[in-house]
């Protein structure tokens, strides 16, 4: 690493969408308040590169932000496979126990053809080694800025799974040649 690296990690605006369901990357953000918008465009350095997950929500979250961001595949939110675009009540009913072990340790466990929360820790970290010093700004999904919690922290991932992060919300954590500092979560 040549130098400190300050992440500005801002979540997706709210899915424009029904609530209960594991959205697909197809899913349009609504990004009608303005108001929220504008004050978190203020928050976030000018001229910084910006990177987004392949999302539709991250990619209209970013555009409203003023932001030409790179899409960034590595920055995905947790792939849930065969649950992915499912209501959470369907699939309590449809695989019973097996749904509710897997809520037990969801860290570690991978829903049938998805990956485990941990695997997305891993597939964010080696992205994150490759970004360059300086401001970045990242908009991303509340799993990917529980991963960089997860790196820049040192928990375990289940640990990172109790971290609140709302639409809309920005994140502050830095890469220093000494380690890493969170200035701020959620906010």
């Amino acid at each position: 690493m040549t130098g400190d690296t300050h992440l500005w990690l801002v979540r997706h605006a709210p899915v424009d969408g029904p609530r209960g369901v594991i959205h697909d990357s197809d899913v349009p953000a609504d990004i009608s308040d303005s108001t929220a918008l504008a004050a978190l465009r203020r928050q976030l350095p000018a001229a910084a590169p910006a990177f987004c997950s392949p999302a539709r929500r991250t990619i209209e979250t970013a555009a409203a932000l003023g932001l030409a961001a790179t899409v960034e595949p590595a920055f995905r939110e947790q792939n849930f496979g065969a649950w992915t675009g499912r209501r959470h009540d369907e699939l309590r009913a449809e695989f019973g126990a097996a749904y509710d072990d897997f809520w037990r340790n969801p860290a570690s466990n991978r829903p049938p053809g998805g990956e485990s929360f941990a695997d997305q820790v891993e597939r964010v970290r080696a992205r994150l080694d490759t970004l360059p010093a300086g401001n970045v700004n990242m908009i991303v999904h509340s799993g990917t800025v529980r991963a960089v919690l997860v790196i820049a922290l040192g928990i375990p991932p289940n640990s990172a799974l109790q971290f609140v992060i709302d639409p809309l919300s920005l994140t502050r954590i830095d890469r220093l040649r000494r380690g890493w500092r969170v200035g701020a979560v959620n906010r």
